[in-house]
């Protein structure tokens, strides 16, 4: 069991959701699993809720109760186990929200991550200047220690984007998202050539819908799909007013990825949209 202070994350929660999901459809109770498990109803609850850190062997053995054959699904499951994973953002648990905490651990896992933005650019393309004023200008305004936190929490969060084995990211980006200016003329053109040094890069592709691309879907909120060691494993976050929002129901998983898909489709291909970047940079 892990200690009392210390509340489940959203990967904990979501490898007890998932042996949830899989005891009713076998259309059993908790009752009737912890029969299965050699334990007890309260235990099977606490493992489905994410307080108690569940072993690779007992997911195995839950797994195998439930009827479920699908091995890539299990051996992903079992990746899941062992607790909180313990990383760079721990030195942040005390200064930012559970939500950022959750959110830098799912990247830190995904396998790759298709992202959409219109308004702000993503946080893990962002140059310390740009991020400092996009978090500087929110209401009510944070103290400046609290800014420098955030801004240093995304620029480490970018981490997955350099490590040995680079996380793959598609980034679609809107045109207004280009022209905003955050920070000033300077800053902004510092901000786009990063952007577009960063899709040099072969494992990072940035597609540009420019203003004349008319309507398409996922205009409301910056979009961040994470795809796990299966697609059943797989996580959206959406930025709100209120905060981080996590998504991993099947039917929400496969309506953002026709989001995706379709905005995707909005965008000029990666050559066109480094040129649109381009232009944008020279008029600043």
């Amino acid at each position: 069991m892990r200690p009392k202070n210390l509340p489940a994350t959203v990967r904990q929660r979501r490898l007890g959701a998932e042996l949830r999901r899989l005891r009713q459809q076998a259309d059993l109770t908790t009752a009737q699993a912890g029969v299965l498990d050699g334990s007890s109803q309260p235990r099977i609850s606490s493992i489905e809720s994410g307080r108690y850190a569940v072993g690779a062997d007992r997911v195995r053995a839950l797994a195998r109760g439930y009827s479920c054959t699908d091995e890539a699904y299990i051996d992903a499951l079992t990746e899941m186990t062992g607790g909180r994973t313990r990383g760079w953002w721990d030195e942040y648990r005390e200064l930012l929200t559970l939500d950022a905490i959750d959110l830098a651990e799912l990247e830190h896992h995904a396998t790759s991550m298709r992202t959409a933005s219109v308004i702000h650019l993503p946080g893990l393309l962002q140059t310390r200047a740009h991020a400092h004023a996009v978090i500087s200008d929110v209401v009510p305004p944070f103290a400046p220690h609290e800014v420098e936190h955030r801004v240093s929490y995304r620029i480490k969060r970018q981490v997955v984007l350099y490590r040995d084995n680079p996380m793959p990211l598609m980034a679609v980006i809107h045109e207004a998202a280009l022209r905003m200016g955050f920070g000033g003329p300077e800053a902004a053109r510092a901000q786009l050539k990063h952007l577009l040094d960063m899709s040099e890069l072969d494992h990072i592709t940035v597609l540009v819908i420019p203003f004349g691309a008319g309507t398409f879907p996922g205009a409301g909120a910056n979009i961040y799909y994470m795809a796990g060691a299966v697609p059943a494993l797989d996580t959206v976050q959406l930025d709100t007013e209120h905060g981080a929002a996590f998504l991993d129901a099947q039917p929400q998983l496969i309506r953002y990825r026709t989001v995706l898909d379709r905005m995707e489709g909005c965008s000029l291909e990666p050559t066109k949209s480094r040129d649109l970047i381009r232009r944008i940079a020279a008029d600043l």
